[in-house]
């Protein structure tokens, strides 16, 4: 017996010597990738995640991509896509925020603004627009438009109830995929880093394996899909914090830079600090200390950080510190130490 297996196998029929016309010869073929233009061009480097900056300077969502954040109610999920949203904003990138789980334009709008985007810039339509469609129509016709005005962030809250939406059921495959490609693969397609707002299954058992439904909605995601867990409660004028940790990411790019720790490793810890003058600071922290406990202590001198970010010219001595912000010999000492590793970072 012969050690090929397709030997006395029939070769398939010649292709046929002409060409068919795709202007005037029906059906069209579909066209082939052009694997020697690939490889003689050089093969792409994978891509890399730009939206949402940790401490350590790497980010946790892909460009061009659907991205998910899924976790229980109030553990800070829409919370992190909003501080995606305005950190986009503050580089003066194109943000959208489709509210289908009506939280309310008052809700959204005030959280942007503690979060630290500027009002001129919310109240500007050519970079920021707030969506509230009430049905499948209204839905649709907010994604052409989208497409047209080509946002870098799209933040759709909730998939839970997008899917109902459009007369789709969450727990069949076919009916998910149809609702992803329609509204989230359309948004990536025009450029945007999607992040869609997702939850977690009551059941014990069904929770082991992410977002609530079909599994085809973790198959459909071609950047991160990350579970958000809470670290500390959410509490207006105080704060809160959440646990990030990675479900999926096709590409690797925020796997490689966190730690190997089993299937799902930690992502970070998104925190948020009340001031007070009534706004926030909030950070991403190293996925390395996304278990350490938050203190009071920490909170300070997160918001101390920021406070020496905010300065102008940049503080150049203890000295310096302490006379321009009136603070005590230690507090200048430890907010100097930890901004300058925090510029290193």
């Amino acid at each position: 017996m012969s050690d090929n297996p397709w030997e006395g196998a029939p070769l398939p029929p010649e292709p046929p010597s002409w060409e068919p016309s795709p202007a005037t010869d029906a059906p069209r073929l579909a066209e082939h990738v052009d694997i020697a233009a690939l490889l003689a061009g050089g093969l792409p480097e994978p891509p890399q995640p730009v939206l949402l900056r940790r401490q350590d300077g790497h980010a946790l969502f892909y460009a061009g991509m659907v991205n998910v954040v899924f976790g229980d109610p109030e553990c800070g999920k829409t919370w992190i896509a909003l501080a995606a949203c305005v950190e986009a904003l503050q580089s003066d990138r194109r943000a959208t925020v489709v509210d289908v789980d009506h939280n309310g334009a008052s809700e959204i709008v005030s959280r942007l603004l503690l979060l630290g985007a500027h009002p001129q810039t919310l109240s500007d339509p050519s970079l920021f627009r707030l969506y509230e469609p009430d049905d499948a129509d209204e839905l649709r016709a907010t994604v052409t438009a989208l497409r047209l005005w080509r946002p870098a962030v799209a933040i759709v809250d909730s998939l839970g109830e997008v899917i109902p939406m459009l007369g789709l059921s969450s727990n069949s495959p076919d009916d998910y995929s149809t609702a992803h490609r329609s509204v989230l693969t359309a948004l990536a397609d025009a450029g945007a880093a999607v992040i869609a707002v997702d939850h977690l299954p009551k059941s014990d058992d069904a929770r082991v394996h992410g977002q609530t439904g079909t599994v085809a909605k973790r198959r459909a995601v071609n950047g991160t899909s990350l579970r958000v867990t809470l670290a500390t409660t959410f509490i207006p004028g105080h704060g809160g914090a959440a646990n990030l940790v990675i479900h999926k990411d096709r590409h690797g790019g925020l796997r490689a830079h966190s730690p190997a720790d089993g299937k799902h490793p930690p992502a970070g810890r998104f925190v948020l600090s009340a001031r007070d003058d009534g706004t926030a600071d909030w950070w991403v922290t190293n996925p390395d200390n996304a278990t350490e406990p938050l203190t009071s202590t920490t909170h300070e001198l997160h918001a101390d950080i920021a406070e020496l970010d905010s300065l102008e010219p940049e503080p150049t001595s203890v000295r310096d510190v302490k006379n321009r912000l009136g603070w005590g010999g230690t507090r200048a000492t430890n907010a100097l130490r930890a901004w300058k590793e925090h510029l290193a970072a």
